[in-house]
């Protein structure tokens, strides 16, 4: 029987696919271009007709959850797709300049980690958990470039985000907040809304996590 088919897929070969599929679909997205199943299975998976429905549903859901951009049928015969923003923000459509990826996503997680620690987010809080999604200080990153820059100048210019230093800090220690933009584009029920959505979305995407998984994930949390 063919390699190509089902269980003899190795778990490395699927995640190049997912991989492939995630750089794939934001650039159909700039150039405001549809995309369909046959081109992605002849572009991107190489014909595997299999594991199209899981690849395709956990790149769908790491695009959501990281830019801010929904994956949506629109010829259900035909498979054809078209990706929509859906957070409201227009940071996107400040910072895209033709290139620039979408990162609307990436804000939001932000703003719900300051949602979680009563409003003002530790920068060590926020650097750890970028980390775990693959986004480190110091490093560029292909989607968001060198993230200390994103979030302590360029976020803090457009107004989404206050980066100051925690009142009687020695040695000084520093904090994130909601700026002012961020109040007026969006609401903490929105982001609530948005992050259920994605959790909602991660569960049918995914399978499910053992206990020991799913405990250290929530930790992370």
């Amino acid at each position: 029987s063919s390699v190509a088919t089902g269980e003899f897929l190795s778990p490395e070969a699927l995640k190049e696919m997912k991989a492939n599929l995630i750089k794939f679909l934001p650039f159909k997205y700039l150039a405001k271009e549809l995309t369909s199943q046959a081109e992605i299975l002849k572009k991107v998976l190489r014909d595997n007709q299999e594991h199209f429905p899981v690849v395709f549903s956990q790149a769908s859901h790491c695009l959501e959850l990281v830019c801010g951009v929904e994956v949506k049928e629109v010829d259900p015969r035909e498979h054809i797709y078209i990706m929509v923003p859906n957070l409201g923000l227009t940071c996107d459509v400040m910072l895209s300049s033709g290139q620039s990826m979408p990162k609307a996503g990436l804000l939001v997680l932000i703003l719900s980690l300051i949602m979680q620690n009563g409003d003002r987010a530790p920068e060590e809080k926020v650097w750890g958990a970028l980390s775990r999604l693959g986004v480190c200080v110091g490093s560029v990153h292909c989607v968001f470039g060198e993230p200390r820059t994103l979030l302590t100048h360029v976020w803090v210019q457009e107004g989404y985000l206050e980066y100051r230093q925690v009142p009687y800090s020695y040695p000084a220690r520093y904090e994130f907040l909601w700026g002012p933009r961020a109040y007026a584009e969006t609401s903490k029920r929105e982001v609530m809304a948005f992050l259920l959505r994605i959790k909602e979305r991660a569960s049918r995407a995914f399978p499910p996590l053992s206990a020991e998984a799913a405990r250290e994930e929530d930790e992370a949390a």
